[in-house]
């Protein structure tokens, strides 16, 4: 069945929705599988630029059907917004259907998530603070709430009742907030059915009516492989699966469904929040501080600064075998232009002086690894108007050729500037 994901190999923002975009071309369903409005996707189509936060990408396409599946945490004010946003711009949005199983995001779950982070102090995870761990956490915990409450307003008043109860006292008698009026956010959620309701639909039904069809669905997820709850670095990760398998659960399907992977790496790392980063380079570094303003690295919701650092390839490697990635798409190459050398991490280096070929399971161990770099030259010339893998500098072309050699994983698109066109595509062979 022609199934494809596309998933970020690092920790986020390598530019998933574009390669989402290109590829939407040929797809019926693009299904968003996971995650909130905690991440976003920019995309750039004749120079107007779409900040996308739930709304699955494929929505720029007409002929396709933008999917919110069941795995998604929804703040329907966020979705509502963003639709109107769509819409003043000339999108058709009627075609959005959104999974009556997916979760809500609650306001008690946005309260508990600040002050969470506060209580945490310097050992903070470096939430959104949008609510979304918090609501997993009630989906976990079996007392969320879900789209499809809103359809029965008893059912939907006695389930927050019943929560309200249980937040109200963590709220007041640990925290020593305010507790919150179940009449106010019942009314504030009901009133905004009339416009959510003809959205809402089984899309579980629907991806397998398309993949049956011979039809291609594109799965998109929020965040990446190294924010994944199992496999990122933990606890600094988001409180969902990004990684290939997440589709399984988060739409619906069976592993057998998915016959093509796109990891999506940038052509350097960045990371947003807390946690361990081996090839960082810090605040202040005159090449990192370059890379954050030729790669506008600051996140699509939230505005703040990613950390940068050298692309990490022990990193991408093991993100390949945990995706099983059949391809990757290189972006932002442009933003390393102007350097004359280019590092990358080959390896690991612990203080005990182990090398590890592989990242470190244990976090103790990932905390105080040092990178191994090897050293590459650059290009020193702009590559924004390549068509095609031979417009680029031969230097240009062993980067990418280095990490199709190191991952064993065939490069099939490179980004060469931000804009949908700006894209050199690589058959096989190549």
């Amino acid at each position: 069945m022609p199934g494809a994901v596309i998933v970020g190999t690092q920790w986020g923002d390598e530019g998933k929705g574009r390669f989402t975009d290109y590829l939407a071309k040929d797809a019926s369903l693009c299904v968003r599988y996971q995650g909130g409005h905690n991440a976003g996707h920019t995309i750039i189509v004749d120079g107007e630029v779409f900040k996308l936060q739930l709304v699955p990408s494929g929505v720029l396409y007409p002929h396709v059907t933008p999917v919110i599946g069941n795995g998604v945490v929804v703040d329907p004010a966020v979705l509502i917004s963003e639709l109107d946003m769509l819409s003043a711009k000339g999108v058709e949005t009627s075609r959005l259907r959104l999974s009556g199983n997916a979760h809500l995001i609650m306001p008690y779950h946005q309260e508990i998530d600040r002050v969470t982070e506060r209580y945490l102090g310097k050992n903070k995870l470096g939430t959104t603070k949008r609510g979304i761990g918090p609501t997993y956490a009630d989906k976990a915990l079996r007392v969320g709430l879900r789209v499809q409450d809103l359809l029965d307003p008893k059912i939907f008043r006695e389930k927050l009742d019943l929560v309200l109860r249980e937040k109200n006292g963590l709220l007041s008698k640990v925290y020593n907030r305010l507790p919150m009026d179940a009449n106010e956010i019942a009314e504030t959620y009901l009133n905004m059915v009339p416009r959510l309701e003809p959205h809402i639909d089984d899309t579980v039904h629907l991806v397998h009516e398309s993949l049956e069809a011979g039809e291609w669905v594109l799965f998109e997820g929020a965040q990446a492989t190294y924010l994944d709850l199992d496999h990122g670095t933990y606890p600094f990760v988001t409180s969902s699966n990004p990684i290939a398998g997440g589709v399984c659960t988060g739409a619906g399907v069976g592993p057998l469904a998915i016959q093509r992977v796109v990891g999506v790496v940038k052509a350097y790392t960045t990371r947003v929040g807390s946690g361990p980063f081996p090839s960082e380079l810090l605040e202040g570094d005159p090449i990192g501080d370059d890379l954050v303003e030729r790669g506008r690295e600051f996140g699509t919701n939230t505005g703040r600064r990613r950390r940068p650092g050298w692309l990490d390839l022990v990193m991408l490697k093991h993100a390949t075998r945990l995706n099983t990635c059949t391809e990757l798409a290189i972006t932002k190459l442009d933003v390393l232009s102007p350097l004359k050398e280019l590092k990358v991490c080959v390896g690991y280096l612990g203080d005990d002086g182990t090398r590890y070929e592989h990242v470190p399971y244990h976090q103790s161990v990932m905390h105080k690894i040092k990178p191994i770099y090897e050293t590459l030259p650059g290009w020193g010339t702009d590559i924004e108007r390549a068509e095609k893998i031979s417009d680029l500098p031969v230097e240009a072309k062993n980067y990418v050729q280095f990490i199709e050699d190191f991952t064993k994983v065939h490069v099939s698109f490179v980004s060469v500037g931000p804009s949908r066109d700006q894209l050199v595509v690589l058959p096989r062979g190549e």
